[in-house]
Order: C-alpha cells, then structure tokens, then sequence
C-alpha cells in the first residue's frame, strides 16, 4: 500500500504515477498484480471532476498492469492523497527479496534517477519543459516491462528504488545480505537536467535526511557535490535494482535495452569491508 500527496498539476498524470508506483512493490518481489483497492483524501471543495480524472489516470495503468480495481476507501481531507492497496501473487519459491546478494553478483538499475531534483525544480517554476516531461514519462513508466525480463533469470535480490533514493535503497539491499556494493558512478544514468538543477541548489530535502540517515554507511571516492544529491536523491515511483551473477546480468541488460528506459549495471557486490556502499 502507497499513497502521496501530488507531485503533477495534472490529475489524469497524479493518477498514473501514484498508481505506477504503488503497484512498483508487487513487481520488486517478482509477483504479479491482480487485485488493487483505492486509497482516497480529497477534499469537499474541490470539483468532483477532479477526483474522476485521478481514478481514471490510476485506473490506466492498472489495466495496463494486467489487474483489476475492486474498489477502495475515501475519506475527506485539507490535501488530495491517492495511492492503491494492491495484492499480487507470486510461487512462494521465487519470491524477490531484498537479501541474498553475492560477492561476484552484477548489480542493474532500471530507471534513470533525479526525478525528485527536477520536481524540486519544476515546484521552484524553473525546470524546462523537456526536463519535466521526462521526469514524467519516467514515473509513469510501470516496472512490469523490467519484471517480466528479469524473470527468467536467478534474480538473487531486488528493490524497487523510492523515497530513500539509489544508495539508501542499495544500502538496504547490502546490509540485509552482509555485503558491500562498489558503485561505478560513471554507470549510474539519470536525467540530464537534474545535473544542471542540483548545481544550482534544488534539492529534496528529503535528499539531505538521506544522507544524514546513511552516514557511517558508505564512502564515496572522487564524487563531485551534485552526483552525491542525485545518489541520495528521493525517487517517485522509481526503477528496479537486481543483484544478479554476472554472466546472467549481461543477457538481461540486452533485454531491458530494448526497453524505452536507461538501464545500466551500476556496480558489483563486494565481500563485506568496512562500509556497505562504496561510490567511486
């Protein structure tokens, strides 16, 4: 279950990211979605017109995702929130989880990050056009097409990437499985833009709590000041992170490039060595 605030002007757009992104935890277990519930605050003095253009927004992309809306709870509210309760179901032996990586292992990622700069960006009334549109397309995208891919192969971890960013997700993955990832920043893509808007100071702040919550954790390596926000920075509706052997992880990426995103192996699995995430 997920819900947020916002983050489009757009009602129809809310709607197919807040949906896209709630329906993100099925596909990083390596389930399949098939029955969702709406979750509704909206407030009385609003037009109605509004709350019908979010549903059908989410309800795109639940048919999309191959499942069905049964219904949903609303209350009202001083903000509109929306997100979905959503059931998938999975063979208890091929659950995703996010513990199991190994030293040797590949690591992809399967969705550009800096969506949260460029909303920081967008909110401050200076992100382009064309930024925003991708940081759009990007949160609309579901993780069903990277999920479908994925599962032919021996995924020994995953997690999807949301409001803790690229390297608290990742820290995540590799304290649960007592290892240490070496990120290759070089390797890790995001919207162009978000560069040029973290240069400049828009950043979540949710980037800042990130990073407090991380230190002691990780150590970076030649990391200029606007990549280290990008790392950190809190995605909406984010791609999927596998840990998987190498070999397997070069047939998968030829696979997922076939898709319209930017998937990348940013880094491998380490023996434990004194910090979870290494950035170089």
């Amino acid at each position: 279950m997920d819900f947020f605030t916002p983050v489009v002007d757009d009602p129809y757009t809310y709607g197919e990211i807040a949906a896209s992104n709630s329906l993100s935890d099925i596909y990083a277990m390596g389930a399949e979605p098939f029955m969702v519930l709406n979750i509704v605050c909206f407030p009385c003095n609003l037009p109605k017109e509004i709350l019908e253009e979010i549903l059908k927004g989410a309800e795109s992309k639940v048919k999309e995702a191959g499942a069905v809306t049964a219904g949903g709870h609303s209350i009202e509210d001083d903000e509109p929130k929306f997100g979905l309760s959503v059931n998938g179901i999975v063979h208890p032996d091929k659950i995703w989880r996010n513990f199991g990586a190994k030293p040797g292992d590949a690591l992809i990622l399967t969705k550009p990050l800096g969506v949260g700069i460029i909303n920081t960006a967008n909110k401050a009334e200076i992100a382009s056009d064309s930024a925003f549109a991708k940081s759009v397309r990007t949160m609309k995208m579901l993780n069903k097409y990277a999920y479908e891919r994925a599962k032919k192969y021996n995924i020994h971890a995953a997690t999807d990437i949301t409001g803790f960013g690229f390297l608290g997700h990742a820290f995540e993955m590799a304290f649960a499985s007592n290892v240490s990832f070496e990120i290759h920043q070089e390797n890790v893509k995001y919207i162009e833009e978000a560069k040029e808007y973290a240069k400049i100071g828009l950043v979540p702040i949710g980037s800042y709590n990130n990073r407090k919550y991380m230190k002691g954790k990780y150590i970076l390596n030649n990391v200029e000041n606007y990549m280290v926000d990008i790392l950190f920075d809190p995605q909406t509706s984010g791609g999927l992170l596998f840990s998987l052997d190498e070999d397997e992880a070069e047939k998968l990426m030829f696979e997922l490039n076939t898709l319209p995103m930017e998937s990348s192996i940013v880094g491998y699995v380490e023996k434990f060595d004194k910090y979870y995430i290494k950035v170089s």
